[in-house]
C-alpha cells in the first residue's frame, strides 16, 4: 500500500544525506527513538535496539558519528575516596587517557555484594553512553557490577585483584591483575632465605587481595617443606587487622621469626602491636608488607612488594580504550609484575643446617 513504512529488507536509496527521520521509516519506529538509540541510551529494549541499528546499517549511516563524547569515569567502589593505592590508579589512568585526548570523570559508589545486579543503582551518568564512553573500576567490587554493567551494554575494565567472589567468570570480562601472587611467593622465598622457618601470614583473609597473597605465601612454605601460620581477622580497617592478627598470632606461636602482612598499612599494624610487646623489628622479629603504598615511611622502612598501582591505572585505561574501538575484542587480561623491595624491616637469622641441605 502507497505510504507504508518500507520493510527493513528492502534496498534504501543513499544518494542524499540520511537523517533520523529516514532510520525511524525504516526500523518502523519513532524519531525518539532512533534518537535514543544512537545516543546510546541504555533503556531501550534489546531488539528495539538491534532493529535500529540495522536500518541505520543499511542506510550506510555511520553511528559513531553520533557519539564523539571522549570521557571515561573512573569509579571508585567500596572504597574512601583517598585510599592511597587507588589514588596513584587513578593518576595512571588520567596519565593514560589524557596523552591520548581522552577525559576521565572520577565516581564513588557504595553496594553491597549480596543483592542482585538488579537492585545496584549506581551513578545515572555510567548509563549515558553520551556522556560517558566506559568504565574503570577499581576499589573494591563483587560480581553483581560486572554482571549490571554487561546487562546494560556498558564497557567497562575491571581490576581484578579486588573483586569479591570472583570466578571463572570473570575470563569473561576485561581484567587487569597486579600479579601479588607471585610477589607474596617471591616475599616468602626471601624470607627462608634469610634462614626464616616460622613465619606468619597476618590479613583479612575474606578480602581478594589478602586472600590472593596468601596463596602466594602458601605455595611457596609448601615448596620448602614449611608450616604456614596464619591469622585472618574481620576487620576492614587494615592498621587494626595488622595489630589484632599479630597480637593473635604470637599468641599461639611464640617461636614466629618474620611476618608477612597482606598490605602495607596492616604491616604498620603488626609494627604497632610488637612494640606493644615489647620486640624490636628487625632485631627481634622480621616483619614485611605488600604494594608499597605507606613502605617507606615507617621506621624501620618496611621490606615490601612493590605493585606499580600508576601502570595498573595505565593498564586499565589501555584496556578499555581498545574496547571501545573494538567491541569484538576476545576478553583482555593484562597481568602487571611486581617487585621485591628490600628495606631494613628484615635481618637474617641463623640458618639450620638441614634447610641448608634442602636448598
Amino acid at each position: 500500500m502507497h505510504g507504508d513504512p518500507q520493510p527493513l529488507s528492502m534496498a534504501v536509496s543513499t544518494n542524499n544525506k540520511v537523517g533520523l527521520r529516514d532510520i525511524a521509516k525504516l526500523a518502523r519506529v519513532s524519531v525518539a527513538t532512533v534518537s535514543r538509540v544512537l545516543n546510546g541510551n541504555t533503556r531501550v529494549d534489546e531488539a528495539l535496539q538491534k532493529t535500529v541499528l540495522e536500518a541505520a546499517a543499511k542506510l550506510n549511516f555511520d553511528v559513531s558519528s553520533r557519539n564523539k563524547t571522549k570521557v571515561v569515569a573512573f569509579l571508585l567502589s567500596n572504597r574512601v575516596m583517598l585510599h592511597a593505592f587507588h589514588s596513584r590508579v587513578l593518576i595512571g589512568a588520567e596519565a593514560h587517557c589524557s596523552a591520548l585526548g581522552w577525559d576521565i570523570v572520577f565516581l564513588s559508589f557504595n553496594y553491597s555484594p549480596e543483592v542482585s545486579h538488579r537492585e545496584l543503582h549506581p551513578p545515572q551518568i555510567l548509563q549515558r553512553h553520551d556522556a560517558v564512553r566506559a568504565v574503570i573500576l577499581a576499589g573494591t567490587n563483587s560480581m553483581n557490577m560486572l554482571r549490571f554493567l554487561k546487562q546494560k551494554n556498558i564497557t567497562f575494565a575491571v581490576l581484578g585483584n579486588n573483586v569479591i567472589g570472583a570466578t571463572n567468570d570473570l575470563m569473561e570480562y576485561d581484567v587487569v591483575f597486579a600479579d601479588d601472587v607471585q610477589g607474596a611467593y617471591d616475599m616468602t622465598r626471601y624470607l627462608i632465605s634469610l634462614g626464616h622457618r616460622s613465619i606468619g601470614f597476618v590479613g583479612n583473609l575474606r578480602l581478594p587481595w589478602f586472600a590472593r597473597c596468601f596463596a602466594g605465601h602458601r605455595r611457596a612454605m609448601d615448596d620448602a617443606g614449611l608450616t604456614h601460620h596464619v591469622q585472618s581477622t574481620d576487620s576492614e580497617n587494615d592498621v587494626e587487622s595488622g595489630y589484632l592478627g599479630t597480637k593473635l598470632l604470637r599468641a599461639r606461636h611464640k617461636n614466629i621469626t618474620a611476618i608477612l602482612a597482606g598490605d602495607d598499612p596492616t604491616a604498620h599494624g603488626a609494627y604497632k602491636a610488637l612494640r606493644d610487646s615489647g620486640l624490636r623489628i628487625p632485631e627481634d622479629i622480621s616483619v614485611c608488607g605488600c604494594n608499597d603504598t605507606v613502605g617507606g615511611w615507617g621506621h624501620p622502612p618496611l621490606t615490601t612488594i612493590r605493585e606499580f598501582p600508576e601502570q595498573i591505572g595505565k593498564q586499565l585505561a589501555e584496556v578499555v580504550l581498545n574496547r571501545i574501538a573494538c567491541q569484538s575484542l576476545e576478553p583482555q587480561r593484562v597481568i602487571v609484575p611486581t617487585e621485591l623491595i628490600k628495606r631494613d624491616s628484615c635481618r637474617p637469622i641463623l640458618v639450620a643446617p638441614d634447610l641448608v641441605a634442602s636448598r
